[in-house]
This record gives C-alpha cells, structure tokens and sequence, in this order.
C-alpha cells in the first residue's frame, strides 16, 4: 500500500509539473507573433456597434490563445466575416428581432488575401431593434472557446514558416528601405519577424543595428541643420532655449554628436557675451548609452505602424 501511495504522488507531481509547463510555455507565445484584428466596415449592414463589440471578441481571443492583437500595421490579421442566415419578427408585444448569425474567424495574410485557417460556429440573438439583436448574438461568441486552439495553432504555423521563407528578403528589402531614407519602415519590417522563428530573428536583429545606427546619423545632421537655423535667426534667450532642446534629442551615439556639443558652447558663450547670464545646455547622455537596444529598435518600429492611419492600410478580403 505504501507503495502504492508513493507511485500515486510520483504521477501527481509529473502530471502538475507538464501541466505547469504547457501553461509556462503558452505564456511565453504570448505576443510573440502579432496580428492585427481586422473587422472590415461594410459586413452584410452590420451596425456599427455590432462591428466594435466583435473587435473586443477578437482581441480577448488573441490574448487568450497566446497571440498579440495589438500591432496597428501587420502583414498578418486575425478577422472576422459575419452572415446573417435567418433574420425573423417575433409575434410578441413588443414585436422583437431575431437573427442567426454565422460567424467566421480567420487567421492569414490581409495582404495577398489569403487565409491560414479558419473557425466558425452558429449565435442567435433577439433585441428590440436591430443592433441589439446583433449584439445579444454576439454575446454568444465565447472567447474562451478550447476549440479555438487548433485554430490558432494551425495560424501560428503557417505565420512562422511564411518569416523562414522569407527571410532573405524581408532583410534585402529592409536594406532598400533604408537606402531610400526610410529608416522607421525598415526598422519596422524587420522587428516584426517574431522570436518564435529564432534564425530569422536572428539575422533580423543583426541587420536592423547598422540600419538604426544610419536613422541617428541621418537624424543629427537634420537636427544640426535646424538647431543652427534657429540659433542664426535669433541669437537671444529665447533662441537658445529652442536651438538647445533640438540639440538635447540629438543621440550621443550619432556621428556628428561632437558637432552638435560644439555648437552648444558657442551658444553659451554667447548669450554670456550679450546677455550676461550663464547658458548651461545639459546633453542627455542617457538617450543612447544605457538603453536596452533591442527595445529601442522596436520602438522605432512600433511608433511607424501606430502612426499608419487606416486609409494607407488595405487588407484584402480572407473569405
């Protein structure tokens, strides 16, 4: 009996210690791969409201399946294709409507239009009108679905071998980017490659550092040029004060940082001439030196795809 006892809290142990893992594991996947959610605008008359409340649906099932539906500007989007099967009057008092809808969840690329995997499943909903009725239905759509697992798994797959695929020439585009000045969409394309595809990420990571190190270089001539401007235009206070926070963004990492630290002495020195006070300008050493660069490249890249507007973005349709 004892032991039986003793080979019983073996398994326990065992069982509770993969399923720790397995919870570890998907935790771990959370964010790695990012989608952005998609509802096109023009479903089938669907109200506007309907629209939003399946927008929130699609984010809490990323989160939950160990995505992220955060990205504003991604190549791949977890959407949603709504249709009505049956649309009733009910014979009550008040009279009151009653939708079927189908709803299908799709996983792939909005940019060439195709899907990766889909979901789809059956609500019903009665309102007092028809946005109502829509949102009753959608009430239905359960975000904690276990079967939406599969679903998401088959995505992530196809999302992952897309990057292995690609990666020579998410890189050589990368670098053409950047000889055009497009520094931010460079640096976007290739801090959008997830870590679930460690090469990939790998290679990325390599190339995007001399592209960021080109973006501040490239930036502090811009901003040495417009410091300058600022100071010859009016050699006052006033001047100094906008001439010394242009300089104060300058990044100490830059090639012409020497420049620019020159030019905030002689500002000094002068304002000290003509207006007898003391000019201190205070250079923020911090900005490159103690940094965590990897996240300073995804910010520059995340700052890119939150400033695409809608318009400039055009998924085409997955169904």
């Amino acid at each position: 009996m004892k032991n039986y006892k003793i080979l019983f809290i073996l398994l326990f142990v065992i069982c509770f210690g993969m399923a720790n893992a397995q919870d570890s594991d998907k935790m771990t996947d959370k964010g790695r791969i990012a989608l952005t959610v998609w509802v096109p605008d023009n479903i089938d008359g669907m109200p506007t409201a309907a629209i939003q409340s399946l927008e929130n649906k699609l984010h809490q099932i990323a989160t939950l399946n160990g995505l992220s539906g955060d990205a504003h500007y991604s190549r791949f989007v977890l959407a949603a294709n709504v249709n009505v099967m049956t649309k009733d009057v009910t014979a009550t008092a008040p009279p009151m409507q009653a939708y079927t809808l189908n709803v299908t969840l799709y996983i792939g690329d909005g940019f060439d239009g195709k899907a990766f995997s889909s979901y789809s499943t059956t609500c019903k909903g009665v309102g007092e009108n028809e946005t109502k009725a829509y949102l009753n239905a959608l009430k239905n759509l359960k975000t904690n679905n276990p079967a939406y697992q599969s679903f998401v798994d088959k995505g992530k797959s196809k999302i992952i071998a897309y990057y292995n695929a690609q990666c020579d020439y998410i890189i050589k585009n990368a670098k053409v980017l950047a000889g055009m000045n497009k520094f931010d969409e460079a640096i976007y394309n290739l801090t959008s490659v997830p870590d679930a595809c460690p090469d990939c990420w790998n290679k990325s990571m390599d190339a995007v550092a001399p592209i960021f190190k080109d973006k501040i270089d490239f930036e502090c001539k811009a901003k040495m040029n417009q410091a300058t401007n600022v100071w010859n235009a009016d050699q006052s206070w006033n001047g100094a004060q906008r001439a010394g926070k242009i300089l104060s963004s300058i990044d100490p990492n830059s090639e012409c940082f020497e420049e620019s630290k020159t030019l905030g002495n002689k500002i000094a020195a002068r304002i000290k001439e003509v207006d007898k006070r003391e000019w201190e300008f205070v250079y923020d050493y911090e900005i490159g030196l103690k940094r965590d660069m990897i996240k300073a490249y995804r910010d520059v890249g995340v700052a890119w795809g939150n400033g695409q507007q809608p318009t400039t973005i055009i998924y085409k349709s997955l169904w």
